[in-house]
């Protein structure tokens, strides 16, 4: 059995990627009340960019293998921005009025139709992502921690600092919980509601982007369908920690993670691995029912700003 350790910290691991694409779930949510279903299709499209470019600059260059990392997670972020701007120009913004079935309905065919471009761009066929970093393994207490484990957390934490930074110290921040208190209101005083769900769209984009090339060098593949499930655990995350609340985001990603993991370790042990690593993602949306059912709103709570 492996020991409790080394679960929490394969938990941290994905918990801190469900939490970085979880904020750009909540992010939109919690201005607009729109479920951007669409987004884990923008994570597969950060992570296939990153590929294309890793692989290049890998096969081409002697650049450092950092240094052809952060290129290519800088190249996916402006690909990622551009689809999230898109998106919200042409599948959302005529629906934000309509009955909300309807920029639901919107968003799988927006999810469906970004897989099948990504499906012609870079095939059907699953592909390796350059393994260029070294994967230095450290020993703590009889668990191990790889060196990419720790840039995927220590990256996860940098960007949620930084996104409350900027939502809590920035004009753009206050422009932000202004329209996701009373987008009319917001407007009447000066702000540019268009353009602030424009910016939080591209936002949430550039996390996302980040945390495909996350998932592409933690598992060392990309698919055009690698976004779809992903999404649906940050999704399962946001819910877990309060739709619409950035802080619950955070933290309903690293439960949820840590749920997964310890699920995965322990009760496959015991039943003799029926449910173990190959049933881990039924314990997501086990961990969904159940916030659904006792506790609805989140265990922090959906933001809901005060109506003036």
């Amino acid at each position: 059995m492996d020991t409790f350790l080394q679960q929490i910290i394969n938990g941290l691991t994905l918990g801190s990627v469900y939490a970085v694409v979880a904020l750009g779930y909540t992010m939109v949510y919690g201005i607009i009340q729109l479920i951007n279903f669409a987004h884990g299709e923008v994570v597969m499209i950060g992570a296939m960019v990153a590929f294309t470019v890793i692989g290049w600059l890998a096969a081409n260059t002697t650049l450092p293998p950092l240094l052809i990392v952060l290129i290519g997670t800088l190249a996916a972020i402006p690909a990622c921005v551009a689809v999230g701007y898109a998106l919200e120009i042409f599948a959302y913004r005529r629906l934000r009025n309509a009955p909300r079935l309807a920029p639901l309905i919107t968003a799988i065919g927006a999810s469906i139709v970004l897989q099948q471009l990504a499906m012609m761009i870079w095939s059907r066929n699953p592909l390796g992502f350059p393994q260029i970093i070294p994967n230095t393994v450290y020993h703590i207490e009889g668990a191990t921690i790889t060196l990419i484990q720790i840039a995927i957390i220590a990256t996860s934490v940098l960007l949620m600092a930084g996104l409350t930074f900027v939502v809590y110290r920035t004009r753009l921040g206050v422009a932000m919980r202004a329209a996701s208190q009373n987008a009319q209101i917001a407007g009447l005083m000066g702000v540019n509601v268009n353009q602030i769900i424009a910016a939080t769209f591209m936002l949430g984009a550039a996390l996302a982007a980040v945390a495909g090339v996350m998932v592409g060098t933690y598992y060392g593949i990309a698919h055009y369908t690698m976004g779809s499930l992903l999404g649906l655990k940050a999704f399962c995350a946001a819910v877990l920690g309060g739709i619409g609340n950035l802080a619950g985001a955070m933290l309903g990603g690293m439960l949820l993670g840590l749920v997964e993991a310890l699920g995965a370790g322990y009760i496959g042990d015991l039943t003799n691995n029926v449910f173990g690593s190959n049933y881990q993602d039924v314990f997501a949306f086990l961990v969904l029912i159940a916030v659904l059912v006792l506790r609805p709103s989140g265990l922090l709570g959906e933001r809901i700003g005060e109506r003036a």
